[in-house]
């Protein structure tokens, strides 16, 4: 399968990843505005990936990758982050995280990243 889960505390981010992805064929099963509502819905929905934003209130991404893999070592987790974040990004990446995508997005570099993670 191919569901998504978008964690943003922004709304056009969401708006603006949901679009790319549905136009090459993922189906957007979730969105969450913060980290907490984010894990809550990872374990509701349990999608098949997850597109996590670095910085947010009530739970950063950070904080939000480490529940989410102590739940699901599995999970696949893409974190998104505002360039000039490089520390965290590494951060993510030796936390778990699969990849990450800078803002504004590409849409080839996030369904390159994706594609890649299928099974």
């Amino acid at each position: 399968m191919n569901t998504v889960l978008i964690v943003d505390d922004s709304k056009t981010s969401r708006y603006m990843l949901r679009h790319i992805l549905v136009e090459n064929g993922y189906e957007v099963i979730g969105e969450a505005e913060n980290g907490q509502e984010g894990f809550d819905k990872y374990c509701e929905l349990e999608p098949d990936f997850v597109t996590l934003d670095i910085t947010m209130p009530v739970m950063d991404g950070i904080e939000t990758l480490v529940k989410i893999k102590e739940y699901d070592e599995e999970a696949k987790i893409i974190m998104v982050t505002a360039s000039g974040q490089k520390n965290k990004m590494l951060d993510a990446i030796k936390l778990g995280a699969a990849d990450f995508v800078t803002k504004p997005y590409e849409t080839s570099q996030i369904i390159s990243i994706m594609d890649s993670m299928k099974e």
